[in-house]
């Protein structure tokens, strides 16, 4: 038995990847500081302890950041032809076969089954999900964004577009609630998904998780001598 790397992530999709796991990081922890308050600066008759304004500020970034990148991949994923194994992989999902050979390879009872794109069932559905709560919390953040800056720039050029998504949703505060629900979603999500990549790359044996980094994992191929 030999091992062939196979290239399966391009480099717009790894670098998507990351970028998008920096932001996540970055808004879980100023979001929290918005909400909760752990860090007071010292107090000083200067005004220059704008820390709240200072998170703030990154949330920001951060937030617009991960909305770049959702946007790039969405373009990847329909377009680009390196990313024909993810669109492949619908056919994976729909398939029950693979589903129950997937569910039984995680229960210990099977082989992995042979897939035709890059990600199982699991993973599919899985990262579909994600993606619908990534659109949520952007939306939801632009709202509340535009609450901040609607004097002039993209908040300004948002504000009309937003406010009646935001009558839509039942108002600001329950755009603020959906904020941090779907936060909860997404933070539920991410241990799931560490655990499972490196359950996958542990049993595969395949370098899977090294794929996100080099675009290259090792498929096996029997070999005759």
């Amino acid at each position: 038995m030999k091992r062939n790397a196979e290239f399966e992530f391009s480099a717009g999709l790894r670098w998507t990847h990351w970028l998008r796991a920096i932001a996540i990081a970055v808004l879980t922890v100023t979001g929290f500081y918005l909400t909760y308050v752990f860090i007071v600066p010292e107090a000083s008759d200067e005004p220059i302890l704008f820390l709240n304004a200072k998170f703030r500020m990154w949330h920001e970034i951060a937030g617009f950041l991960l909305i770049a990148v959702t946007l790039f991949k969405l373009y990847l994923f329909l377009i680009d032809k390196v990313s024909m194994k993810e669109r492949i992989a619908f056919l994976d999902f729909i398939s029950p076969k693979v589903w129950i050979q997937q569910i039984k390879y995680y229960l210990f009872m099977g082989e992995h089954p042979h897939l035709k794109g890059v990600y199982n069932p699991l993973q599919f559905i899985a990262y579909v999900g994600l993606y619908a709560m990534v659109f949520v919390i952007s939306l939801t953040g632009l709202i509340l964004y535009v609450h901040m800056y609607q004097g002039g720039g993209i908040g300004l050029f948002l504000y009309d577009f937003m406010r009646p998504i935001e009558a839509m949703m039942g108002g600001l505060a329950m755009v603020r609630e959906i904020h941090h629900i779907v936060m909860w979603g997404i933070l539920i999500f991410l241990p799931i998904h560490i655990y499972m990549a490196i359950f996958n790359s542990i049993m595969g044996k395949e370098g899977s998780m090294d794929a996100i980094i080099s675009g290259y994992k090792f498929t096996k191929h029997d070999s005759k001598h």
